[in-house]
C-alpha cells in the first residue's frame, strides 16, 4: 500500500520574515523591468559602508595561515576572551569568557536561546513591534510569542504597566531589543532598571539584544547587563552592524547570571551549539581584530547616518498621510500611515501597491508584529541621500495620487 504523500511541516509552514518575504513580490515586479529602490534589509555593507580593511586582513591571513578548521562549538577562546573584554569596558557588563558562545549572526544566538529555554506553552515577552525572528522562533519551539505595548508618541518608549500585566506563570523570559528594530527607539536608563526589578520580582531572565549599541544619535546607550544585580541577563549582540560584517555571518551570546540561576539553560545553549559544529573559524579570527583593532569607522559611519536619519524623518513627516517618530539609534524609520482602513485595507497592501507603482521596497509594519505594529511600514535610511530623496519623492506623489 502507497503511504500519502510526505507534507511540510507544520512547524515549517509556519516560519514567517516580513524583512525577506516581501522581496518575493519585489522580485516580480522587478522582472517586468521597473526600478526597484531597496529600503528593506538593514544591511549596511549594500549602500556603500565597506568592511574595514584591518579586518579584511585579518580574514585573509587567517586563512592563508591555515586557520581553516573546526574550532570549538562555544567558539574561538581569544574571540570569547575579545567579546567578554569590549562588553565589560564598554557596556558595563560583568561577564567571564567561559559564559559567552560564538553563533552564526545574532539570529543564530536567538534560534539557541528559545530553544534552550522554551518548552511547549511557554511565553516569551517582546517588545511590540519586535524584531521578527524573536516571534517566529519563539513559536517554532512551540513556545508562545506576547508583545508588551511601545508607545510611539513617547518615542517608543516601552509601556511598563502593560509589561508588568502580561507576565504569567507560563512567562520565561523578557525580552529588550535596544536601540530597537524596527522602531530605532532608545531605552532610558530608568526603563531597564524598572523592567529589571520587574523580572527579578518573578525570578524571570531578560534577553538584551544589543546589535546597534553604538549606533546612536541621540541620547546615551545603556546596557541592560550594566545595570542588572541579581537578574540573569543573556546579552545578544553581533557584528553585521557596527563592523560592517553582514555577508560574515558572526555573533555572539552570553550570559550574565551572579547567582547561576541559568546554569541549565546556559548548558542547553552549549549543547544546541555543538549540532551545528561551529561557526565559520576564519571570521572569528577577523571577529578579533574587529574588537581590538581600530574602532574609528563606527563614528564617521554614525555621522553619515545621523545626516540621512534627518532627511528621512523630515520628508516623512512633511508627506501628508504619514508621522513618524525621530528614531534615536539603529537605522530604520518606522512612520504611521494615516488613512488605513480607509485608502487600504491594511499595511501589507500599501506596501504592496506602493511597490508595484514606484517600485520603492518597504516592509508592512504588520510583520514585525501585527498589534503594535500594524498600520506602520518600516524603512532602512542607509542609502545615500539622492536614493533617498528619490524614494520619498515616489512615496510623496503617491500619497497624493491616492489621497
Amino acid at each position: 500500500m502507497l503511504q500519502e504523500v510526505v507534507r511540510a511541516s507544520k512547524r515549517g509552514q509556519a516560519v514567517e520574515y516580513a524583512i525577506r518575504d516581501v522581496m518575493v513580490k519585489a522580485d516580480e515586479v522587478r522582472r517586468t523591468g521597473k526600478k526597484i529602490l531597496y529600503l528593506n534589509i538593514g544591511d549596511p555593507v549594500k549602500y556603500g559602508f565597506d568592511t574595514p580593511p584591518h579586518i579584511k586582513d585579518a580574514l585573509k591571513k587567517a586563512v592563508d595561515t591555515g586557520l581553516n578548521y573546526y574550532s570549538a562549538s562555544e567558539g574561538v577562546k581569544e574571540l570569547r576572551e575579545a567579546v567578554a573584554e569590549k562588553e565589560n569596558s564598554v557596556n558595563g557588563a560583568h561577564i567571564d569568557p567561559r559564559n559567552v558562545v560564538i553563533t552564526q549572526g545574532i539570529s543564530e544566538a536567538i534560534s539557541f536561546l528559545m530553544g534552550a529555554i522554551i518548552n511547549p506553552g511557554d511565553e516569551v515577552l517582546l517588545p511590540g513591534p519586535s524584531y521578527s525572528p524573536y516571534m517566529t522562533f519563539a513559536k517554532f519551539f512551540d513556545g508562545k510569542p506576547v508583545t508588551y505595548r511601545t508607545i510611539e508618541d513617547r518615542g517608543w518608549a516601552p509601556d511598563l504597566t502593560d509589561l508588568e500585566n502580561k507576565l504569567t506563570e507560563r512567562t520565561r523570559l523578557i525580552v529588550v531589543i535596544n536601540p530597537s528594530n524596527p522602531t530605532g527607539s532608545l531605552y532610558s536608563r530608568n526603563d531597564i532598571s524598572r523592567i529589571l526589578e520587574i523580572a527579578a520580582s518573578r525570578n524571570i531572565p531578560v534577553a538584551a539584544d544589543e546589535i546597534y549599541d553604538r549606533i546612536v544619535y541621540d541620547g546615551t546607550f545603556t546596557s541592560v547587563a550594566s545595570l542588572a544585580k541579581e537578574t540573569p541577563v543573556f546579552g545578544l549582540n553581533g557584528f553585521s552592524k557596527k563592523y560592517l560584517m553582514t555577508g560574515w555571518r558572526l555573533g555572539y551570546l552570553y550570559l550574565q547570571d551572579p547567582g547561576t540561576e541559568m546554569k541549565d539553560v546556559w548548558d542547553a545553549v552549549q549543547r544546541i551549539s555543538r549540532i551545528r559544529l561551529c561557526a565559520n573559524t576564519p571570521t572569528q579570527y577577523a571577529g578579533i581584530e574587529a574588537l581590538r583593532g581600530p574602532q574609528g569607522h563606527i563614528a564617521e559611519m554614525v555621522s553619515k547616518l545621523r545626516r540621512r536619519r534627518d532627511l528621512s524623518w523630515k520628508r516623512a513627516n512633511d508627506i501628508p498621510g504619514l508621522s513618524a517618530t525621530k528614531p534615536a539609534g539603529a537605522f530604520y524609520l518606522f512612520p504611521k500611515i494615516k488613512a488605513i482602513g480607509e485608502r487600504w485595507k491594511n499595511d501589507y497592501e500599501f506596501v504592496t501597491q506602493l511597490l508595484e507603482e514606484t517600485g520603492v521596497l518597504l516592509v508592512h509594519g504588520s510583520g514585525f508584529d501585527p498589534i503594535y505594529g500594524k498600520d506602520h511600514f518600516r524603512a532602512v535610511f542607509l542609502p545615500d541621500e539622492s536614493m533617498l530623496a528619490e524614494a520619498f519623492d515616489a512615496i510623496e506623489n503617491f500619497m497624493k495620487k491616492h489621497s
